[in-house]
């Protein structure tokens, strides 16, 4: 057992859903929660340089050039209504996204063409996503969204092959990183992105209601604001300044009191992911992946997932007629997963253990044989 990660009871198989707190962001929080009830606001200063310090952890995160492109956000759905109602659309313009994505990626567009009197392309994808969205692009293309890697395939899209065409296209590129960020390393401006955002309760193991929003700082003043405040003014602090003036950083998106709290959280979960590496997370990501892809094999299942497109996560039918039930079976044993993409979806981190895995398989092969059973009685 992980001594961040003390669990009882559970085999955590979920973090592509919400994941789980290490035992540091634990401490940062209740340490910020005491210093709150004990002491008040006097040590606020210090809470702004924790907004700093977590910024730029959240630059490495992303690989983006400079802690000024990084945003903080509530969730990865505000920061993509932020590019979808931000930018000045034409009639005629039309925005590229895969068909079937996670709502957040979806909507946004769909309301936005209502508004601004633009197409919206929802495009079936296949074993090669890029190929069939660029085919989906034309002269009046403005951008293409896409997830990097799908939430219930858990296909990974090549966003490096993608951005280099799009940007060679002048098409706008935007990342949903959310099933990405905190499993394997990302470059924001090694994949051309313009945008990139996710939400911190995944695979960041931080708390829900913060998120990172990356603007390429080429395009930044190009977003129109659809929301003003004190905290977005480049004169932020001077309260006496009648200016609307907004900071040319990525500070210009946040426009009121920061999630104070869940910034002390989500830096201590980000330093524990930069602190391993996220290559060496990667590593020990892929080989769970490859094991339990072994394992369910050996249990009749079909992998769902492609091998050479995985990421973190592995989707998998079992061999039985109600996978309702067997899901049921599995979260009774304490198996968290997910029922996504017609199948069962196993999503685990780097601290799990071989024999935490070997254990999951176990019980799926007792849940699937108990399956077996009931339908023959």
């Amino acid at each position: 057992m992980h001594p961040e990660f003390p669990q009882e009871g559970i085999i955590h198989l979920n973090h592509a859903a919400v994941g789980p707190w290490p035992r540091r962001t634990e401490d940062a929080v209740c340490r910020f929660a005491r210093e709150n009830v004990a002491h008040g606001s006097r040590d606020y200063l210090q809470w702004l340089q924790q907004i700093d310090a977590t910024r730029e952890l959240a630059r490495a995160l992303i690989g983006a050039p400079s802690a000024e492109d990084i945003a903080f956000v509530k969730n990865t759905s505000e920061a993509l209504s932020m590019v979808a109602f931000g930018l000045d659309w034409q009639p005629g313009d039309n925005v590229v996204f895969p068909a079937h994505e996670f709502p957040s990626n979806r909507v946004v567009w769909l309301a936005a063409a209502e508004r601004f009197g633009i197409e919206a392309r929802e495009v079936a994808i296949g074993e090669e996503p890029e190929r069939d969205l660029l085919a989906a692009c034309d002269a009046r293309t403005r951008l293409v969204a896409t997830s990097a890697v799908r939430y219930d395939s858990g296909l990974r899209v090549d966003i490096q092959a993608l951005g280099a065409e799009l940007r060679s296209r002048r098409i706008l590129f935007c990342v949903d990183a959310i099933q990405h960020l905190g499993a394997l390393p990302f470059d924001a401006p090694g994949c051309h992105a313009d945008f990139v955002m996710a939400d911190a309760h995944k695979w960041m193991l931080a708390p829900e209601g913060i998120g990172v929003f990356y603007v390429n700082p080429e395009i930044r003043e190009r977003l129109t604001l659809q929301e003003y405040g004190w905290n977005m003014l480049a004169h932020a602090g001077d309260f006496s300044n009648p200016g609307i003036e907004p900071a040319t950083s990525a500070r210009r998106f946040e426009p009121g009191s920061p999630n104070m709290l869940g910034i002390h959280a989500l830096h201590a979960s980000l330093s524990l992911l930069l602190e391993i590496g996220l290559d060496s997370i990667d590593h020990e990501i892929r080989e769970h992946w490859l094991h339990l892809e072994e394992g369910l094999r050996a249990h009749g299942c079909q992998i769902l997932t492609p091998r050479g497109r995985r990421a973190g996560i592995l989707t998998f039918r079992p061999p039985v007629d109600d996978l309702e039930a067997l899901y049921a079976r599995l979260q009774g044993r304490g198996i968290l997963c997910a029922m996504r993409g017609g199948g069962i979806r196993f999503a685990p981190h780097f601290y799990l253990t071989r024999a935490q895995i070997d254990q999951a398989l176990e019980y799926l092969g007792e849940a699937i044989h108990e399956a077996g059973a009931a339908t023959v009685r």
